[in-house]
């Protein structure tokens, strides 16, 4: 999933990378959580359920406009 957001959001000409840093924390039973400025975006915990790198970076999308 890092992979696929660093190789979606590319920096501008001139500017910084969109994302400034992605932090993988290991977890039991697969669970894990998106955060984007502080605010969740997705937690399988929460919801029991695996998504796709394409719906996370949807709405990473949403929180970088």
């Amino acid at each position: 999933m890092a992979e696929a957001l660093v190789n979606t959001f590319q920096p501008t000409v001139g500017q910084s990378h969109p994302i400034e840093k992605i932090i993988l924390l290991p977890s039991g039973a697969g669970r894990y959580e998106v955060i984007v400025d502080g605010k969740l975006v997705y937690s399988k915990a929460a919801t029991g359920v695996h998504t796709t790198n394409e719906h996370i970076i949807e709405e990473v999308r949403k929180r970088l406009k």
